[in-house]
């Protein structure tokens, strides 16, 4: 398969599952440090990934976004709030328009490099809460991209229906290497396990009936 196509890689489950998917067309991938509490940790991950795959990674710094914007994402462990990741306490870990912020620059480095696609990981659990990782969002920014794009340049979703249960399954059938992904929003050595993202994280194992690598502080 010709290798067309450029993937926003956060060094989390579901990006890492697509990654290792779809490795055979992914030509480069970027990841972004703008300041989460967890962006560090998220970059470790994606450079192993990416180095064990033998794909080149672009790490671009949006520091803006942390100078910013307000979100408790951005604001330090003690400000993510504890409950289930739908739960509506979790809209504070919104980080304003931070998607299209993001698939916007991968854009324009598709372009410069002549691929043909970007791709994203967004998934259905993120729905409830997170409004550019819905559906209408990506295809309305497909269009977009395509419409500002010389190439036309289209924007890659296959997740976007998937539960976090099932990128799990797949990831598991493909041999991913989970111990090398980072989920928790407080971003500390080992992951809270009360965080939203951290519970789904480990419900999301639990629903694929795989063990979980994942050492969690509770």
């Amino acid at each position: 398969m010709k290798k067309d196509t450029l993937m926003v890689v956060s060094g989390g489950m579901d990006s890492v599952t697509m990654l290792c998917e779809y490795a055979s067309r992914i030509a480069m991938a970027v990841t972004y440090d703008y300041g989460s509490n967890h962006n560090a940790r998220e970059i470790e991950c994606a450079r192993f990934q990416c180095a064990k795959l033998g794909i080149p990674l672009m790490v671009i710094p949006l520091k803006f976004i942390g100078e910013h914007f307000a979100s408790s994402l951005l604001s330090g462990a003690d400000a993510i709030p504890e409950g289930n990741y739908d739960d509506e306490n979790m809209r504070s870990t919104v980080v304003p328009f931070r998607n299209g912020i993001m698939l916007s620059v991968a854009a324009g480095l598709a372009e410069t490099h002549h691929l043909a696609h970007v791709m994203l990981a967004n998934h259905s659990g993120d729905h409830a809460i997170y409004p550019d990782c819905r559906p209408a969002f990506v295809e309305n920014m497909s269009r977009a991209i395509a419409a500002g794009t010389y190439d036309g340049i289209t924007l890659l979703t296959p997740y976007t229906h998937l539960t976090k249960g099932q990128i799990a399954e797949r990831g598991a059938a493909i041999g991913v290497d989970y111990s090398h992904t980072y989920s928790c929003y407080r971003g500390g050595e080992h992951h809270c396990g009360t965080c939203g993202t951290c519970r789904e994280r480990r419900e999301a194992f639990q629903i694929a009936g795989i063990p979980d690598p994942t050492i969690y502080d509770a």
